[in-house]
């Protein structure tokens, strides 16, 4: 009798060991995989937009504009500079009038808009440069510059975009583009100093606000070299 409950022990404690042994093995994956995860969004929060240019950060890029020739933003060194992205097939469409109206305003005051064309947002920009061009020029007379067809968000974001939106950056308005026609407001000195999401129109009080203070500023020393390229 001793001896079968003596078996029956060891056979019930050896049953118990292999039953824990994978539970017992659980965690140190689980702590692997914790690791493995916090390596790659470590990773990934080290992946700073270093734009080449410190003097002015958010004209240290060369891009193309709508007919395909590549453009070296620093041309608009101390200028008041006005990002938007664009499409065409959008609810904000209409405010190209606005923005162009805007630019007719103050252009000669040191106000550039550039018009940034993207697909990225319910697919409402679909068309090629050409027929970009031809739609915002034809229907709402816009003559300030338009660049080709980019991407603002995601694993393509040019890098124009890639500066304007890391909330590593070096300015406060980072963070994703959420619709079209959000628009990223740059100083005289190339420095990012407002952002205004799809709803603040062009002819809004606090964005023109904005724009008229920012034009008020005096052009910085550098804005000079940085246009000349040197």
């Amino acid at each position: 009798m001793l001896r079968s409950l003596i078996l029956a022990a060891v056979v019930l404690v050896v049953a118990l060991t292999l039953l824990a042994g994978p539970a017992l093995a659980e965690p140190k994956d689980t702590d692997k995989t914790k690791s493995k995860f916090k390596e790659k969004k470590d990773n990934k929060s080290k992946a700073e937009v270093k734009p080449g240019d410190k003097q002015m950060p958010a004209l240290a890029f060369t891009m193309k504009d709508i007919d395909g020739k590549e453009q070296d933003l620093r041309q608009y060194s101390g200028k008041v500079v006005m990002f938007v992205n664009v499409a065409s097939k959008c609810g904000f469409t209409g405010q190209y009038k606005g923005l162009q109206s805007l630019y007719a305003r103050y252009k000669d005051k040191g106000l550039v808009i550039i018009g940034v064309p993207a697909n990225d947002f319910g697919k409402q920009e679909p068309g090629t440069n050409e027929e970009i061009k031809s739609f915002c020029t034809g229907k709402y007379s816009v003559t300030f510059p338009m660049l080709e067809k980019v991407h603002v968000k995601g694993k393509e974001i040019c890098p124009l975009y890639q500066y304007l939106t890391s909330k590593r950056s070096d300015h406060k308005h980072g963070g994703d583009v959420e619709w079209n026609f959000t628009k990223f407001l740059v100083g005289r000195n190339g420095q990012v100093i407002d952002r205004f999401d799809s709803r603040t129109t062009p002819s809004d009080e606090k964005l023109v606000k904005a724009v008229e203070k920012a034009l008020s500023e005096p052009t910085p020393p550098s804005a000079q070299s940085e246009k000349s390229g040197s």
